[in-house]
């Protein structure tokens, strides 16, 4: 029984904490698709850039942990902001095909700098010392830096409850994902939406990117490595839907570090099956619920 409820306590915090570094890279991909309809492949990038600069500042620049975060996430939201100027507004109106070769080239151009700047080796981890220490949590020793991660990512979550839920901007994002003719022809400036949105999707990734590189390593395939998780979640969310993805991450996180904690040897195939039988049970794809 003792080993039962260890066995729960570790699946149910280290599941949990990974699942919101998922919520957080994933959930501006879900929002973006479901508004723009742009099948953004380099999503990934923005939470690799943003891993990377964090991990730069805190280990060459002895910046503090929470202040390399910050910087990080502001920095890549500066340079998402500029992309989605020059770049992606450009192909917003173009088919699925040219979007996912001009958002697939800009993966490799990332991984390609990644690895002509940082080198092909994953970059060391270092976290603040309060972090790093362990608690004993129902009998299993835990780690302070997961528990910060599950704390910060409901706070998130939250926040952006609150930000599509009860404030103008949800509101007139809601009404763009549900009908962009008609937000259009009732005065939302929906070109200033998708940049608002492009711009936070973006930084969520980076600011999941550097919170969880203490998970998730930072290396310059990191765009690719992730991808898959990044669009089950997509996919099973259903575009648009902010609840569902928070429910969805936290699902896959779970079942992923379930899998690898009863089967060490085949435990990153887990994942997969579960999303084999979710989608057989649930053909419509996705927990149902309104947008955002």
């Amino acid at each position: 029984m003792e080993y039962v409820a260890r066995s729960f306590t570790f699946i149910a915090i280290y599941g949990i904490s990974y699942g919101m570094v998922i919520f957080l890279i994933s959930i501006g991909l879900v929002v973006t698709m479901g508004l723009m309809r742009v099948v953004n492949l380099a999503h990934g990038a923005f939470a690799a850039l943003g891993g990377y600069l964090c991990t730069y500042l805190v280990t060459s620049q002895s910046i503090p942990f929470g202040a390399a975060v910050l910087a990080a996430t502001i920095a890549i939201s500066i340079l998402s902001f500029g992309l989605e100027k020059t770049v992606y507004a450009r192909i917003y109106k173009a088919s699925e095909l040219d979007q996912v070769l001009l958002t697939i080239g800009l993966m490799f151009v990332t991984v390609a700098g990644l690895n002509f700047f940082f080198g092909p080796n994953v970059q060391p981890s270092r976290l603040a010392p309060a972090l790093e220490e362990n608690i004993d949590l129902l009998g299993r020793s835990v780690q302070v830096y997961r528990l910060f991660v599950i704390a910060v990512g409901a706070i998130i979550v939250g926040g952006l409850w609150f930000l599509f839920e009860k404030t103008s901007f949800g509101a007139r994002l809601r009404a763009a994902v549900d009908n962009r003719g008609m937000a259009q022809a009732i005065g939302i400036d929906v070109a200033s939406l998708y940049s608002k949105a492009f711009v936070l999707g973006s930084g969520l990734a980076a600011f999941g990117g550097a919170v969880g590189y203490g998970m998730l390593p930072i290396e310059p395939l990191y765009p690719f490595k992730y991808l898959t998780i990044i669009m089950i979640v997509v996919a099973l969310s259903g575009f648009g839907n902010m609840k569902s993805a928070a429910v969805v991450s936290i699902a896959v996180g779970i079942a992923d570090t379930a899998g690898r904690y009863f089967f060490p040897n085949y435990g990153a195939f887990v994942i997969y099956g579960f999303l084999i039988s979710y989608l057989l049970f649930r053909m419509e794809g996705g927990f149902r619920g309104k947008s955002a």
